[in-house]
């Protein structure tokens, strides 16, 4: 399925759980992207 559909299907339904667990999700994956970015992406461009 499309993912667009997916997210469609998952606003117009308004479950407060599924918005919690999504929320939650989304959060885990800034700090592991921002983790990401600080450790691993930032230090060699700041070397050069």
């Amino acid at each position: 399925m499309n993912i667009v559909e997916e997210f469609k299907k998952f606003a117009l339904r308004g479950n407060m759980v599924d918005l919690a667990i999504g929320f939650t999700v989304g959060a885990a994956f800034m700090s592991v992207v921002k983790s990401l970015v600080d450790d691993i992406i930032m230090p060699p461009i700041g070397f050069l």
